[in-house]
């Protein structure tokens, strides 16, 4: 039985067309679902305020995409937020992240997956998530493969994606619960709700226990 978002989705006909416009966008292009977004519309401020950054932050930028992409899953992981956690960029994807690159996140230091840089970048959004305190190499490192522009982008990114993902956690969405239809930047074996019930009960399911 699907329960109910702790927040309710507000809905369509109840938006402006602006609003209407970015929430099909979302379920046709996703990154993020239409979901998240009809939580956020009670407060259109925070609406466009999250919309806004998002595409400046995450679609934008002069860090590359697949780079922040990596980031956002891996503080998926870390906080357990399995709305955002099961959805994937198109836009990565394209560019030639694959999908196994997401299975080994959490120990990106020992993986062959990623290279140095994405393992520099990858441990940035640890020290942000995890509140560590690194020292003079850790910030070699970074400069080493990043200008200070991409640092401070990346930075932001990663900060606007831990703290919007500790607060879906609570709210209880699910994927193709609000203008249901479409598979758009979900995760494989997510693409509707169905699969997405048999790929949670795997005991392999990446958020179980």
């Amino acid at each position: 039985m699907q329960k109910e978002p702790r927040i309710s989705y507000v809905p369509l006909d109840s938006m402006d067309e602006p609003m209407r416009e970015e929430m099909h966008r979302c379920a046709r292009e996703g990154t993020p679902r239409p979901e998240s977004s009809a939580v956020r519309a009670h407060a259109p401020n925070a609406f466009w305020a999250f919309t806004d950054s998002w595409k400046a932050l995450f679609h934008g930028g002069v860090c590359d995409h697949a780079i922040k992409e990596l980031c956002r899953v891996y503080i998926s992981r870390t906080v357990k937020c399995e709305f955002c956690g099961n959805q994937r960029s198109i836009k990565a994807a394209a560019g030639g992240l694959s999908e196994q690159q997401y299975d080994e996140l959490l120990n990106f230091e020992k993986s062959p997956k990623y290279d140095d840089r994405q393992r520099a970048a990858l441990s940035y959004a640890e020290a942000i998530a995890w509140r560590l305190d690194p020292d003079d190499a850790f910030w070699e490192r970074l400069h080493r493969h990043f200008s200070q522009a991409e640092l401070v982008e990346l930075g932001c990114f990663i900060a606007l994606t831990f703290g919007q993902q500790s607060w879906i956690r609570l709210l209880g969405i699910d994927h193709h619960q609000y203008l249901a239809g479409t598979p758009a930047s979900m995760a494989p074996g997510f693409e509707d709700a169905e699969a997405a019930a048999a790929a949670k009960a795997r005991e392999d399911y990446w958020a179980a226990g």
